[in-house]
């Protein structure tokens, strides 16, 4: 084990020890701060996020020197929010307010299971739990983490609120598994997928996108529901929309044709970054593969 990956352990856990003892507001403030130490301790990720928010949103550097610093802060609020949820367990209904339930409710009752079209964007994580509390048959899927420590504490995180997690990487016969028995898959859109991917355009910039959801989609017949959660304002509650399933893509049922699908599907999660530029996580390098942002 390398010596960053035990102090970045070593911190981690600290800091979850200490956030489970102090109230849920003071926790997600001192989340907050630590964030921000983050963005200004490291100054070269820093440039280069910032430098991906100027090209894609077509900004000047000063406003998305903002947007890029709030993405930092609202990374640090969720970190500290997601290793209270075995704290918080239903009650992390009372921070999220769910609009468009229905929509949801509707795309399960076609009995083909539901995609959970989503993003690296406000505090992911809270969806699946707080959907999960609400009773709905939540899974998601587990990067592998370096540090195998990390991994197993994501899906322990995650199942205090009852959701299953899909642990080494993508298992496809586990996610088609799910579709196939009407439970709901979360997926994670916004990943530079390399030469595995089909190039669409995600804010307007070519960006290797991965596939394997829309083929899932068409074979199966799940519904891909896209779903956002905003933080409010008071930085500890959210707002969490889930949206009518998708419809028609260049002109065919969704799937059919896959390239205009996933080009539905980034133009979806790319309408909300907009909208809410400051809640989409800036520091990942979305378009390493076709454009050699690093």
């Amino acid at each position: 084990m390398k010596l960053s990956q035990n102090l970045i352990w070593t911190a981690l856990s600290g800091f979850g020890s200490v956030v489970n003892i102090l109230p849920h507001r003071l926790s997600v403030l001192i989340g907050g701060w630590i964030g921000l130490v983050v963005w200004f301790f490291s100054r070269s990720r820093v440039d280069r996020a910032e430098a991906r928010c100027v090209r894609a949103l077509q900004v000047g550097v000063t406003t998305a020197r903002r947007i890029v610093k709030e993405s930092y802060r609202n990374l640090g609020r969720g970190l500290a929010e997601f290793l209270r949820l075995p704290d918080l367990g239903e009650k992390v209904l009372d921070f999220v307010e769910i609009h468009g339930e229905e929509n949801l409710t509707e795309a399960l009752e076609r009995g083909k299971g539901v995609i959970f079209l989503t993003a690296h964007f406000g505090n992911w994580e809270y969806t699946a739990s707080a959907m999960s509390v609400r009773g709905f048959p939540m899974n998601a899927i587990g990067a592998e983490q370096r540090d195998p420590r990390i991994t197993e504490l994501v899906v322990s995180l995650r199942s205090a609120c009852g959701v299953k997690t899909m642990s080494k990487g993508f298992d496809l016969k586990s996610a088609v598994r799910c579709l196939r028995e009407g439970q709901i898959l979360g997926i994670l859109l916004d990943q530079d997928f390399g030469e595995n991917g089909i190039v669409v355009p995600f804010l307007g910039i070519p960006a290797s996108t991965p596939f394997g959801p829309v083929k899932m989609a068409e074979k199966i017949g799940s519904a891909v529901v896209p779903t956002f959660i905003i933080r409010r304002e008071d930085g500890v509650h959210h707002d969490l929309y889930i949206l009518p399933a998708l419809g028609e893509a260049g002109g065919l049922p969704f799937g059919k044709d896959v390239e205009a699908s996933l080009g539905l599907c980034n133009d979806t999660l790319g309408e909300w970054i907009r909208r809410y530029p400051d809640q989409w996580m800036w520091l990942y390098p979305r378009w390493a593969s076709t454009t050699g942002d690093i």
